[in-house]
């Protein structure tokens, strides 16, 4: 069976984040499941060579020098998984125990960008069947994280913040996941005006702005503003780790401190 043209082979940029974790899946299976899922978000290695998933999210090279290289015996929460590549990763790299929650909101902005209707937890799904992974799958919207009354040793909140009404909300709620000594490792949109960088603005987006089409990117925050944000939500603050421009968007990736 051949790849059909609305599969393309990934940018280096794709191919060098998935090649993180090679599941080396026969050539039918992987086949299987490149055409069953209608919309992939991450991009995945899925021989282990040559085959990937068409994933929409593109260049994450940022993030690969803040992912911990061993997770040996931790455990570790995946807050807005969608395609999971990140709660697979924390689990081949030795996580004990790997949790990942999505509230599958994505269909609405999935549909609205690009007219494809998902089910949700499609491709976590099939990506988990190919690994064997023993990764746990919960439907569940990050605010009702408390529900899984358990505390992790290391949490993702990784492109989400900016998409939530509500941020301190949702980081006093991770601040009660997280175990004591435990960290959060966040990712969000960051901020470029002139001088803003180093202050405590938060940047509005307008509906659209970001995105054509996608009307649920709010916020960019300085570094300055999430640390603000961390200590009123019971954090000892916000240590930034890289502030790059992917695609013309600012995004800021950094450690929420303190937890415990």
């Amino acid at each position: 069976m051949a790849i059909r043209e609305a599969h393309p082979r990934p940018t280096r940029a794709e191919r060098e984040v998935a090649d993180l974790l090679p599941i080396g899946a026969a050539d039918d299976a992987a086949r299987e499941v490149l055409d069953r899922v209608p919309l992939w978000f991450h991009t995945f290695s899925l021989d282990g060579h040559s085959l990937y998933t068409p994933g929409v999210a593109r260049d994450h090279r940022y993030r690969i020098p803040a992912l911990p290289s061993k997770l040996d015996g931790k455990s570790v929460l995946d807050v807005g998984t969608f395609d999971g590549f990140y709660a697979f990763l924390a689990e081949a790299r030795g996580a004990r125990r790997v949790v990942a929650v999505d509230n599958e909101q994505y269909r609405e902005w999935v549909r609205a960008r690009w007219g494809v209707e998902l089910e949700g937890g499609e491709g976590f799904h099939a990506i988990a069947a190919l690994l064997g992974s023993r990764v746990e799958y919960r439907h569940l919207d990050a605010f009702d994280l408390d529900l899984l009354d358990e505390r992790f040793d290391l949490i993702f909140c990784f492109g989400l913040l900016h998409r939530v009404k509500s941020p301190l909300d949702l980081l006093e709620v991770l601040r009660r996941r997280v175990s004591p000594g435990g960290s959060v490792l966040l990712e969000t949109y960051g901020v470029r005006e002139r001088g803003l960088e180093t202050e405590d603005g938060i940047r509005i987006w307008a509906a659209g702005e970001v995105y054509p089409n996608d009307d649920f990117v709010y916020w960019g925050f300085s570094g300055e503003s999430l640390a603000r944000l961390a200590r009123r939500a019971g954090f000892a603050g916000f240590e930034v780790l890289g502030a790059p421009l992917i695609a013309g968007h600012p995004r800021i990736i950094g450690t929420l401190l303190g937890g415990g």
